[in-house]
Protein backbone atom coordinates (compact mmCIF):
# COMPACT_ATOMS: atom_id res chain seq x y z
CA UNK A 1 0.00 0.00 0.00
CA UNK A 2 0.86 3.50 -0.99
CA UNK A 3 1.17 6.95 0.94
CA UNK A 4 1.15 10.40 -0.20
CA UNK A 5 2.22 13.32 2.01
CA UNK A 6 3.06 17.35 1.43
CA UNK A 7 5.12 19.43 4.04
CA UNK A 8 4.97 23.26 4.21
CA UNK A 9 4.34 23.21 0.25
CA UNK A 10 4.30 26.62 -1.59
CA UNK A 11 3.70 26.98 -4.88
CA UNK A 12 2.70 31.09 -6.77
CA UNK A 13 1.79 31.41 -10.37
CA UNK A 14 2.79 34.93 -10.58
CA UNK A 15 2.00 37.46 -7.84
CA UNK A 16 -0.91 35.01 -6.99
CA UNK A 17 -0.06 32.82 -4.37
CA UNK A 18 -2.01 29.95 -4.75
CA UNK A 19 -0.70 27.63 -1.77
CA UNK A 20 0.41 28.78 1.54
CA UNK A 21 2.31 26.11 3.44
CA UNK A 22 0.17 23.10 2.62
CA UNK A 23 0.56 20.28 4.66
CA UNK A 24 -1.21 16.56 4.91
CA UNK A 25 -0.50 12.79 5.06
CA UNK A 26 -2.97 10.65 3.33
CA UNK A 27 -2.42 6.63 5.02
CA UNK A 28 -1.71 3.66 3.08
CA UNK A 29 -5.34 2.23 1.90
CA UNK A 30 -7.50 5.14 2.72
CA UNK A 31 -9.95 7.24 0.84
CA UNK A 32 -8.90 10.52 1.23
CA UNK A 33 -11.14 13.79 0.48
CA UNK A 34 -10.05 17.28 -0.19
CA UNK A 35 -12.35 19.84 -0.18
CA UNK A 36 -12.72 23.45 -0.85
CA UNK A 37 -14.27 25.62 -3.47
CA UNK A 38 -12.94 26.32 -6.64
CA UNK A 39 -9.52 28.21 -6.98
CA UNK A 40 -8.58 27.24 -3.61
CA UNK A 41 -5.60 24.85 -5.07
CA UNK A 42 -7.36 21.66 -5.31
CA UNK A 43 -5.97 20.77 -8.81
CA UNK A 44 -2.73 22.42 -8.19
CA UNK A 45 -2.13 20.11 -4.83
CA UNK A 46 -3.04 17.53 -7.63
CA UNK A 47 -0.89 18.17 -10.32
CA UNK A 48 2.26 18.56 -7.87
CA UNK A 49 1.48 15.29 -6.74
CA UNK A 50 1.67 13.28 -9.99
CA UNK A 51 4.81 15.59 -10.74
CA UNK A 52 2.99 17.49 -13.48
CA UNK A 53 3.95 20.86 -11.39
CA UNK A 54 6.84 21.35 -9.23
CA UNK A 55 6.50 22.91 -5.82
CA UNK A 56 8.23 26.24 -5.23
CA UNK A 57 9.42 24.63 -1.72
CA UNK A 58 8.25 22.32 0.68
CA UNK A 59 8.04 17.99 0.28
CA UNK A 60 6.32 16.00 -1.26
CA UNK A 61 5.72 12.64 -1.64
CA UNK A 62 3.77 10.65 -3.05
CA UNK A 63 4.93 6.36 -2.69
CA UNK A 64 4.38 5.14 -6.38
CA UNK A 65 5.97 5.08 -9.49
CA UNK A 66 4.34 6.82 -12.77
CA UNK A 67 3.21 3.30 -14.07
CA UNK A 68 1.54 2.50 -10.58
CA UNK A 69 -0.95 5.82 -10.52
CA UNK A 70 -4.66 5.88 -11.55
CA UNK A 71 -5.69 9.29 -12.64
CA UNK A 72 -9.28 10.93 -13.45
CA UNK A 73 -8.79 14.50 -13.96
CA UNK A 74 -10.69 17.73 -15.31
CA UNK A 75 -9.57 17.01 -19.05
CA UNK A 76 -10.49 13.18 -20.08
CA UNK A 77 -7.95 12.62 -22.65
CA UNK A 78 -10.35 10.54 -24.81
CA UNK A 79 -9.92 9.84 -28.30
CA UNK A 80 -12.65 10.98 -29.48
CA UNK A 81 -13.05 8.85 -32.68
CA UNK A 82 -12.81 5.65 -30.95
CA UNK A 83 -15.10 3.67 -29.23
CA UNK A 84 -15.20 2.65 -25.59
CA UNK A 85 -13.68 -0.67 -25.74
CA UNK A 86 -11.09 1.04 -28.59
CA UNK A 87 -9.84 3.82 -25.99
CA UNK A 88 -9.32 1.16 -23.20
CA UNK A 89 -6.86 -1.41 -25.76
CA UNK A 90 -4.72 1.59 -26.32
CA UNK A 91 -3.76 1.24 -22.24
CA UNK A 92 -4.40 -2.55 -22.31
CA UNK A 93 -0.93 -2.64 -24.84
CA UNK A 94 0.81 -0.25 -22.82
CA UNK A 95 -0.04 -2.19 -19.78
CA UNK A 96 -0.23 -5.68 -21.04
CA UNK A 97 -3.50 -6.39 -19.60
CA UNK A 98 -5.43 -9.28 -20.47
CA UNK A 99 -9.13 -8.44 -22.56
CA UNK A 100 -10.61 -9.94 -20.34
CA UNK A 101 -9.88 -7.31 -17.36
CA UNK A 102 -10.71 -4.67 -19.85
CA UNK A 103 -13.93 -5.55 -20.74
CA UNK A 104 -14.96 -6.59 -16.98
CA UNK A 105 -13.56 -2.59 -16.08
CA UNK A 106 -15.93 -1.55 -18.42
CA UNK A 107 -18.59 -3.10 -16.88
CA UNK A 108 -17.85 -2.36 -13.32
CA UNK A 109 -18.74 1.50 -14.73
CA UNK A 110 -21.73 0.62 -16.22
CA UNK A 111 -20.62 0.59 -19.74
CA UNK A 112 -20.77 -2.83 -20.43
CA UNK A 113 -23.36 -2.44 -23.40
CA UNK A 114 -21.80 0.36 -25.05
CA UNK A 115 -18.40 -1.57 -25.75
CA UNK A 116 -18.15 -0.32 -29.61
CA UNK A 117 -20.01 3.09 -28.54
CA UNK A 118 -17.88 6.14 -29.81
CA UNK A 119 -17.00 8.52 -27.21
CA UNK A 120 -18.82 11.36 -29.59
CA UNK A 121 -21.96 9.64 -28.52
CA UNK A 122 -21.50 9.44 -25.24
CA UNK A 123 -22.84 12.02 -22.57
CA UNK A 124 -20.99 13.32 -20.02
CA UNK A 125 -22.11 11.31 -17.17
CA UNK A 126 -20.79 7.87 -19.49
CA UNK A 127 -17.07 9.82 -20.62
CA UNK A 128 -16.29 10.14 -16.61
CA UNK A 129 -17.17 6.33 -16.11
CA UNK A 130 -15.06 5.79 -19.38
CA UNK A 131 -12.16 8.08 -17.80
CA UNK A 132 -12.77 5.90 -14.37
CA UNK A 133 -12.65 2.46 -16.12
CA UNK A 134 -9.23 3.53 -18.05
CA UNK A 135 -8.20 4.99 -14.45
CA UNK A 136 -8.72 1.66 -12.83
CA UNK A 137 -7.37 -0.73 -15.59
CA UNK A 138 -4.24 -1.58 -14.59
CA UNK A 139 -4.88 -1.95 -10.36
CA UNK A 140 -3.17 1.35 -9.71
CA UNK A 141 -1.39 1.16 -5.93
CA UNK A 142 -2.33 5.56 -6.15
CA UNK A 143 -5.38 6.61 -7.78
CA UNK A 144 -5.91 10.56 -7.74
CA UNK A 145 -9.84 11.37 -8.77
CA UNK A 146 -11.15 14.64 -9.64
CA UNK A 147 -14.68 15.17 -8.81
CA UNK A 148 -15.27 11.31 -9.36
CA UNK A 149 -18.84 11.26 -9.83
CA UNK A 150 -20.13 14.86 -10.79
CA UNK A 151 -22.73 15.10 -13.91
CA UNK A 152 -23.42 11.38 -12.54
CA UNK A 153 -27.19 10.22 -12.07
CA UNK A 154 -27.23 9.31 -7.55
CA UNK A 155 -27.75 5.45 -8.60
CA UNK A 156 -24.46 5.32 -11.25
CA UNK A 157 -22.74 7.47 -8.61
CA UNK A 158 -23.66 4.99 -5.67
CA UNK A 159 -21.85 2.63 -8.04
CA UNK A 160 -18.62 4.19 -8.57
CA UNK A 161 -18.73 5.09 -4.61
CA UNK A 162 -18.75 0.71 -4.50
CA UNK A 163 -16.15 0.75 -7.19
CA UNK A 164 -13.98 2.99 -5.15
CA UNK A 165 -14.27 1.14 -1.87
CA UNK A 166 -13.59 -2.19 -3.51
CA UNK A 167 -10.00 -0.23 -4.74
CA UNK A 168 -9.24 1.05 -1.17
CA UNK A 169 -10.05 -2.82 0.29
CA UNK A 170 -7.93 -4.00 -2.86
CA UNK A 171 -5.08 -2.08 -1.45
CA UNK A 172 -5.36 1.25 -3.41
CA UNK A 173 -4.65 4.44 -1.85
CA UNK A 174 -7.56 7.19 -3.07
CA UNK A 175 -6.82 10.39 -3.18
CA UNK A 176 -10.23 12.58 -4.10
CA UNK A 177 -11.66 16.20 -4.78
CA UNK A 178 -15.49 16.44 -3.72
CA UNK A 179 -18.15 19.16 -3.80
CA UNK A 180 -20.75 16.52 -2.75
CA UNK A 181 -20.93 16.75 1.11
CA UNK A 182 -22.53 13.72 1.38
CA UNK A 183 -20.23 11.56 -1.33
CA UNK A 184 -17.46 13.24 1.44
CA UNK A 185 -19.13 11.98 4.54
CA UNK A 186 -20.16 8.60 3.65
CA UNK A 187 -17.10 7.69 0.99
CA UNK A 188 -14.14 9.13 2.84
CA UNK A 189 -12.03 7.60 5.68
CA UNK A 190 -10.70 10.89 5.95
CA UNK A 191 -11.02 14.68 4.80
CA UNK A 192 -9.09 18.10 4.90
CA UNK A 193 -10.68 21.21 4.05
CA UNK A 194 -8.76 23.89 2.05
CA UNK A 195 -9.21 27.59 2.01
CA UNK A 196 -6.55 30.12 1.24
CA UNK A 197 -4.59 27.79 0.04
CA UNK A 198 -4.06 26.41 3.46
CA UNK A 199 -5.25 23.47 5.47
CA UNK A 200 -8.36 24.67 7.73
CA UNK A 201 -9.44 21.08 9.19
CA UNK A 202 -8.09 17.67 8.72
CA UNK A 203 -9.93 14.50 10.50
CA UNK A 204 -12.49 11.99 10.61
CA UNK A 205 -15.52 13.01 8.58
CA UNK A 206 -18.13 12.54 11.21
CA UNK A 207 -15.27 13.72 13.74
CA UNK A 208 -15.37 16.99 12.50
CA UNK A 209 -19.04 16.85 12.21
CA UNK A 210 -19.56 16.27 15.89
CA UNK A 211 -16.23 19.04 16.96
CA UNK A 212 -18.41 21.77 15.18
CA UNK A 213 -21.52 20.74 17.03
CA UNK A 214 -22.63 23.74 18.60
CA UNK A 215 -25.85 23.95 18.74
CA UNK A 216 -26.75 20.10 19.44
CA UNK A 217 -27.99 19.34 15.87
CA UNK A 218 -25.03 17.46 13.99
CA UNK A 219 -23.63 19.79 11.12
CA UNK A 220 -22.79 18.39 7.81
CA UNK A 221 -19.39 19.22 6.16
CA UNK A 222 -21.05 22.14 3.87
CA UNK A 223 -22.19 23.95 7.61
CA UNK A 224 -18.91 23.53 8.97
CA UNK A 225 -17.07 24.73 6.04
CA UNK A 226 -19.34 28.09 6.33
CA UNK A 227 -18.34 27.98 9.71
CA UNK A 228 -15.04 28.28 9.40
CA UNK A 229 -14.38 30.49 6.75
CA UNK A 230 -18.10 32.21 6.32
CA UNK A 231 -18.60 30.51 3.11
CA UNK A 232 -19.95 27.73 1.35
CA UNK A 233 -17.72 25.29 -1.12
CA UNK A 234 -19.42 26.02 -4.20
Amino acid sequence: MASISMKNVYKAFGEKQVLNGVTFHVNPGEIFGMLGPSGSGKTTIINILVRQLTADSGEVFADAQSHEIGLMLEHDGLFKRLSCLDNLIVFEQIYNIPRARTIEALEKVGLGDDLKTPVTKLSKGMRQRLVLARAVLHNPKIMFLDEPTSALDPLTARGIYQLIRQLRDDGSTIFLTTHNMEEATHLCDRVVMLHGGKIIEDGNPHDICEKYNAHKTLPDLESVFVQLTGGGLQ
